[in-house]
């Protein structure tokens, strides 16, 4: 029973995100938005179970990023052309399917290159994109029409997601993180802090945290190639 308690998260993870398919197939896009981060905690439980447990395996693995596919590309998109890019009518499904195909890419470099020891990502992982897509979605939903975006933006959006899904940007993994003697004290304070912050809108709190974390990646490489250019100027002068 132990050996496959990380598989039912997993099964978990993958009945979300077909809920939150057949959400968007009923226009309950409230409900396909919440069903899509419910498949991200049960897709971050079952991999910290399974290390925890030490009962890691390859099929494991490939089940994992099978239902990642599902909850994690094909739902977040067909739930943003379905919001809006549908008035977009061929551009919008196909730059739909572009997101899709950079997942189902993204997981299978994953997976021929992943290193349990790693502190990082080599691109943005697939959860995080599709949580900027549910809580956008979410967050517009009960605005209820008092703001709107223009649908380019939407389409921006998805393209820069896909691209950054397939990028070799590095994002942190947090798997090393690791908790000293008396630090546990304030790393609750932040984390009832944390829940004050996102309980006040769900949805515009995870909005605002995500995106934080998406534009780490690019604003840390604009950062890395500024000090080299800089360097290479001063020993230019010298």
């Amino acid at each position: 029973m132990i050996k496959i308690l990380p598989n039912i998260f997993t099964t978990f993870n993958l009945f979300a995100g077909f809920y939150a398919i057949i959400s968007v197939l009923n226009h309950d896009f409230f409900r396909a938005g919440w069903a899509i981060l419910f498949a991200i905690v049960f897709d971050i439980f079952d991999g910290r179970i399974a290390r925890f447990l030490s009962v890691s395996s390859r099929f494991g693995l490939e089940y994992d990023s099978l239902s990642d596919l599902i909850s994690f590309g094909v739902a977040p998109s067909i739930l943003m052309y379905e919001f809006a890019l549908k008035q977009l009518d061929k551009v919008g499904w196909l730059v739909c399917f572009l997101y899709t195909a950079c997942v189902a890419l993204r997981l299978a470099r994953f997976n021929v290159t992943t290193d349990s020891a790693a502190s990082y990502f080599k691109g943005l992982p697939s959860p995080a994109a599709a949580a900027i897509v549910a809580a956008l979605v979410l967050f517009l939903n009960i605005s209820k029409g008092t703001l709107r975006l223009n649908i380019h933006f939407f389409l921006v959006l998805m393209s820069f997601l896909a691209y950054l899904l397939i990028s070799s940007i590095e994002y942190p993994s947090f798997k090393e993180l690791k908790l000293k003697k008396g630090e546990n004290f304030y790393f609750l304070v932040f984390f009832v802090l944390g829940l004050t912050f996102v309980s006040i809108n769900p949805p515009l709190s995870l909005l605002i945290i995500l995106g934080v974390y998406v534009l780490i990646g690019p604003f840390l490489v604009f950062k890395n190639g500024s000090s080299k250019i800089i360097k290479r100027v001063i020993k230019k002068k010298q």
